[in-house]
């Protein structure tokens, strides 16, 4: 249905048909995009002096939409009195007789400080659209993390903070996402599972009645986690990067 929307207001302009399908690709690719915000985006740069044979991603981020506060969550970018910021947390919170709230945590894209403000649920505010691009890690070095652009070849370097606590697990030929804002990067996030080899561990003693469910294990990139006593130095094993919890054994 939305295809469908997007094409009869797209064939009013003379931009082929080629292009139509390479923009609703871009368009829709991102879960975060309603259908709603979609049809404005595009009826926007239709009715406007835009070209659909630029980017696309030139479409959604030459403006942004009207949102309300409580649909705000980390990840997402919004302007404000002229600044840009990255959500870093959203919180709802009651306060009693007064009525609901959303506490925001935000860094300024620019400077890089982090604000704390509260917004009423329903309060109007203007949300703008990121691009999420895939690149190749090639390597870590002193919190910088080094990477590709598989499609131009091009090298980036980007803080490995962009990554968070997951940064940890960054290593050599992996494939990461950056969340993008006019070609700045804001954010960056890797693989959900990963292969780790166990650095150190307790040697598994076979025959103890009480045998513990987990132990400690320091993996080769220096995380401990907790993984089943039978497990033993050496071995690989796959992790979760999001809560650094054990996922299963690698069978050689």
């Amino acid at each position: 249905m939305l295809a469908l929307q997007l094409s009869k207001r797209l064939s009013r302009s003379p931009s082929s048909s080629a292009t139509f399908y390479r923009t609703l690709a871009a368009l829709t690719q991102s879960s975060s995009h309603s259908p709603s915000d979609l049809l404005s985006s595009v009826s926007h740069y239709i009715n406007g002096s835009g070209n659909l044979d630029a980017s696309p991603w030139s479409t959604v981020q030459s403006r942004g939409i009207k949102v309300t506060a409580i649909h705000l969550k980390p990840g997402n970018v919004i302007e404000r009195k002229g600044k840009i910021y990255e959500v870093l947390e959203a919180e709802h919170k009651q306060r009693g007789r007064g009525g609901a709230m959303m506490q925001v945590e935000l860094r300024n894209i620019d400077g890089g400080n982090k604000e704390s403000l509260r917004f009423g649920t329903e309060e109007a505010v203007e949300k703008v659209f990121v691009q999420e691009k895939s690149f190749t890690c090639l390597y870590v070095e002193r919190g910088t993390a080094y990477l590709m652009d598989p499609e131009k070849f091009e090298q980036l370097e980007v803080p490995t903070e962009l990554f968070g606590e997951a940064a940890a697990y960054l290593k050599e030929e992996m494939k990461v996402s950056l969340q993008l804002y006019d070609e700045r990067p804001l954010s960056g996030s890797i693989p959900k599972h990963v292969t780790c080899a166990i650095k150190e561990t307790q040697p598994h003693v076979k025959g103890l009645s009480a045998t513990p469910r987990y132990k400690k294990a320091l993996l080769d990139n220096y995380v401990t986690i907790l993984v089943p006593p039978f497990l033993e130095t050496g071995e690989e094993i796959v992790v979760n990067t999001v809560d650094n919890s054990y996922i299963k054994r690698v069978n050689k």
